[in-house]
């Protein structure tokens, strides 16, 4: 994402005219990663984000997600979200469960990792998401809050996987439909 102002791209979506230490303008072509001043020494290291979905089975149905928000509102997605500060990606994923479908997280086991780019509100993050798959305490006392509008049971190998409003989920999703792990797309 280039800012209006000065065309420069930090590739993390936040833009740099001027050093966040002291203030000094940035010379063109000087946002990197990390981001360094060398007039104060200020350092600032453009880190992902990390996330977390959940692969959620009944039989040989795999719980997905309707997007209440942008972005990708209406769009299939995966249960999950955002990791907090302090917050272990299992500790986030079971209070995303609770938030999202009101159920706790029975037990999960590591699935994979995927680079992902998620543009809200005229910033574009870079995240690394994590899936697992795991269990829950009931699947017939799920319901909708926070950002799900709805849920379906789908079919992993035969769902149109363009229906999936991210980049990550629609990967996690296929990997998880022929049973494989790891990579990247």
């Amino acid at each position: 994402m280039k800012s209006e102002q000065n065309g420069l791209d930090s590739g993390f979506g936040f833009d740099f005219a001027y050093c966040p230490g002291c203030g000094q303008k940035m010379p063109e072509g000087a946002v990197t990663n990390p981001l360094h001043c060398d007039r104060c020494g200020f350092t600032l290291y453009c880190n992902v984000a990390a996330a977390v979905c959940a692969l959620i089975t009944k039989g040989q149905k795999l719980l997905a997600t309707v997007r209440r928000h942008p972005p990708a509102a209406g769009m299939l997605d995966l249960p999950g979200g955002f990791v907090d500060p302090d917050e272990s990606a299992e500790e986030a994923l079971a209070r995303e469960l609770q938030e999202e479908l009101g159920v706790s997280m029975t037990g999960c086991r590591y699935f994979a990792a995927c680079p992902n780019i998620y543009p809200c509100r005229g910033i574009t993050y870079r995240t690394l998401d994590l899936a697992f798959v795991c269990q829950i305490s009931a699947t017939d006392t799920i319901r909708c809050a926070d950002d799900v509008a709805d849920i379906r049971w789908i079919e992993p190998a035969g769902v149109d996987y363009s229906l999936f409003g991210l980049e990550s989920t629609r990967w996690f999703v296929k990997r998880f439909a022929v049973g494989a792990t790891g990579g990247r797309p």
